[in-house]
């Protein structure tokens, strides 16, 4: 029930963080609650990934990403996921969740999002790589399309040597995935 309250809140508050650009952030705040915890009364490392689709649910809606879906009958997929935890985030402690679209590649998108305590020390770090499936057309959609449905003037970057290993890694474990 929690999740669903969670998620009222950021659908609810959405306005008042603006238009999401790429480039730009999702920031969001939780406290860490009991049911969130795990038995070292710290976060459950599941939570991080539930919290982390908040953070991608207010940049879809923000960005109008959701808007375009339900008229062109596409779906946001996520294609993989790695996380590292740094420092534990304790029982009733607020910390913020700061979601990023980093940067494209074809249909490829790559998310990051920073888990902050209150003193500015980042417990988390999740990146993500997604795309938008297209089930008309049985295709992915490549991101400079989807960017330019949006009416965004966006340019992507070159991936950082951070994000060339994670989408190695990924593309390594998918291949591995496939042959199963």
């Amino acid at each position: 029930m929690y999740v669903w309250a969670r998620l009222a809140r950021v659908l609810a508050t959405q306005g008042r963080r603006g238009p999401y650009v790429p480039g730009g952030e999702s920031r969001l705040s939780f406290r860490c609650l009991p049911t969130d915890i795990d038995p070292n009364m710290h976060l459950n490392n599941a939570r991080y990934l539930m919290l982390a689709d908040l953070g991608r649910m207010d940049i879809f809606f923000r960005s109008g990403l959701m808007r375009l879906n339900r008229e062109r009958r596409w779906a946001p997929m996520m294609g993989g996921v790695q996380s590292v935890f740094v420092r534990e985030i304790k029982l009733w402690k607020w910390f913020e969740v700061i979601s990023s679209i980093e940067t494209w590649e074809d249909t490829q998108v790559i998310g990051r999002h920073r888990f902050v305590l209150e003193n500015g020390d980042t417990a988390a770090l999740v990146m993500t790589t997604a795309g938008v499936y297209d089930p008309p057309a049985k295709r992915f959609v490549p991101i400079d399309e989807v960017i330019a449905a949006l009416g965004v003037n966006a340019v992507q970057r070159p991936p950082s040597e951070a994000e060339k290993i994670f989408m190695a890694s990924h593309a390594g474990l998918r291949s591995l995935a496939k042959q199963s």
